[in-house]
């Protein structure tokens, strides 16, 4: 794959005591957007806007280089705080003897780099990061298989570090210095009038979704049949005025398709409906060049369906699809949100009824042998593990623990107790008094940043248009963070704001509905279609014969695991999969 953004430069040469201009000729830049002087050059991908300058949509144009460029020379490194939208951008200062890389508050925009102090290297993918030694980082393997993708900062190349959400980097003389450029800050003490905010809200994803339709010839969405999309889907249709096109995703599988929904959404809105139903046949075609696609190993399963997604748009003309990804994140609407507050009750419990419980919940109390009591018992043993190691407590890899999974040899060159750390550290970035709130900072990072947008970003990109994300617009997420905290999550009832606010607006249906999203069967498949299964065991073997995972146990989770729970099972034979797809379809780096 080709990078967007790269580049690479030497250090000693652009700290040195030559002129500005004569500092500036080695260095070998190439971006989208591009802007230089005799002093400086700011390297710029995505669609960003600039304070005073346009808006995410209107600003992608030739001269916002050169604004960015101008707006470096007064504020420097606070630039940062007067761009928004999506974006990467660097820029080369000979003049201050300083390089600055930043990327967007979710990574919309993606940028990975390589410094020895000697040189710095930089790309939007990690596979394009020119002078690092090639070699694959252990811990980011394990990390892969704990997380199913690689979180930033580490990425799969040993050498190659990625920017994490909301972050930069400044290069200069004094050494490499990574900054938070957004901060989390919650205002969580506000009570504003809930009819007045019901407005301000509809307002804001009304125009954050007319912001996406400058310059394009024709604009599609994504269509689920969740709230997210199903409200992209319905304002799209309110602006145009048209029966928008909208595009959804069905399999025929028991408990997977959700087609239904996305049909009530079309027809309440008056869409134009496209529907496309993923067979075997169709994974088959398609893994192999969706492992090779992605920067590194990648292994959200939903990204094969929305690649078919967007290819049917592509083939329909679409050139932007705008995308529902942040509803959930921003307001409320995961499950887990409601699971974990039921947890933290067991903290308000005094503690001297704690201590008189938890010896009856232990491995041995007889207690866990009756069926109903087994239950309550195990609510007591997960509410005491505190969060954010709750969140992962029933994380496939450690339920089959890592030592009967993977080769001992390899295990010798990780830490399994770093993914722990990362989390952590995660967590307490965010400074919040509310637990949700603290949740949702938390999924902005491993949800939206790592996960759910890498994959929408790269089904786009190999379908050939591009993709906007409305509810994920800096106006927005300011929004949202002004809200109660109880608005977001009410009791036991998820975002509870943001359905009270569209009722009327989206169909009843789809307000009740639980979301399932775009969820692919893979592990049902697997076990019906000899083709699937064999593709799986072929991967799966040369990952035992690389010395990654053992052979007994890949033996044992196709004969035993996969037939037996296909639901559960399937998902860590896909992560493999697509781990050995990846290795084979790179082997310079494997």
């Amino acid at each position: 794959m080709n990078a967007r953004l790269s580049g690479q430069l030497d250090l000693t040469e652009l700290f040195g005591s030559a002129t500005p201009p004569q500092r500036l000729q080695s260095s070998t830049l190439q971006g989208e957007q591009m802007a230089r002087d005799d002093d400086a050059i700011c390297l710029l991908i995505g669609s960003p806007g600039l304070d005073g300058y346009g808006t995410a949509a209107t600003a992608s144009r030739p001269d916002l280089a050169a604004a960015v460029l101008a707006d470096w020379r007064k504020h420097g490194i606070d630039v940062t705080s007067h761009t928004s939208g999506s974006y990467a951008l660097v820029i080369v200062d000979a003049a201050r003897r300083s390089v600055f890389l930043a990327v967007d508050r979710f990574a919309i925009e993606t940028l990975c780099y390589f410094t020895d102090g000697r040189i710095l290297a930089f790309a939007d993918r990690a596979d394009c990061v020119p002078g690092h030694d090639g070699q694959l980082d252990p811990q980011a393997i394990f990390d892969y298989l704990y997380f199913h993708m690689i979180p930033a900062p580490r990425t799969i190349f040993r050498q190659v570090r990625r920017l994490p959400a909301a972050h930069a980097l400044l290069v200069d003389p004094q050494g490499v210095h990574e900054i938070r450029h957004w901060r989390l800050r919650f205002d969580e003490h506000g009570r504003p009038a809930f009819d007045a905010a019901r407005d301000s809200f509809r307002s804001l994803i009304r125009d954050s979704v007319a912001e996406q339709l400058s310059g394009q010839r024709r604009v599609g969405a994504f269509l689920s049949g969740g709230t997210d999309s199903s409200t992209v889907a319905g304002m799209l249709c309110q602006i145009t005025g048209t029966a928008a096109p909208v595009y959804s995703i069905g399999f025929d599988a028991e408990g997977y398709d959700e087609m239904e929904y996305a049909r009530i959404a079309a027809r309440h809105f008056g869409c134009e409906h496209h529907e496309y139903y993923v067979t075997p046949a169709d994974l088959l075609a398609s893994i192999p060049a969706v492992a090779k696609h992605h920067d590194q190993p990648f292994g959200n399963s939903s990204a094969l369906p929305a690649y078919y997604c967007a290819q049917v748009a592509q083939a329909d003309g679409c050139s932007r699809l705008l995308a529902g990804d942040g509803g959930d994140e921003l307001f409320g609407g995961n499950s887990r949100y409601a699971m974990q507050r039921l947890f933290e009750f067991y903290h308000s419990v005094p503690q001297v009824i704690r201590q008189a419980i938890e010896p009856m919940c232990a491995d041995r109390s007889p207690l866990r042998r009756i069926p109903g009591l087994k239950q309550a018992t195990g609510y007591v043993r997960h509410s005491r593990v505190t969060l954010p190691s709750r969140l992962q407590s029933f994380n496939l890899l450690m339920q089959l623990d890592p030592a009967q999974v993977l080769n001992a040899d390899f295990l010798t060159g990780v830490d399994v107790h770093e993914p722990a750390r990362h989390m952590q550290a995660t967590w307490d970035e965010c400074q919040a008094g509310s637990l949700i709130n603290r949740m949702l900072a938390y999924d902005w990072r491993y949800t939206l940043a790592d996960s759910d947008l890498p994959k929408v970003r790269g089904a786009v990109q190999m379908a050939g248009i591009a993709v906007a994300y409305p509810l994920l617009s800096d106006r927005l997420t300011d929004f949202s963070m002004t809200l109660p905290a109880d608005w977001k999550l009410r009791r036991f009832k998820l975002r509870w704001f943001f359905k009270e606010a569209l009722r009327g607006f989206l169909p009843d249906e789809i307000i009740n509905k639980k979301k399932k999203g775009f969820g692919l069967p893979y592990g049902v498949w697997t076990t019906r279609n000899p083709a699937l299964l064999e593709l799986a065991r072929d991967s799966l073997d040369t990952l035992a014969m690389r010395g990654i995972v053992r052979r007994d146990f890949v033996d044992r989770l196709l004969r035993e695991h996969l037939p037996e729970h296909p639901g559960y099972y399937g998902e860590m034979v896909w992560i493999l999969t697509m781990l050995e797809q990846w290795l084979r379809r790179n082997a310079h780096a494997a």
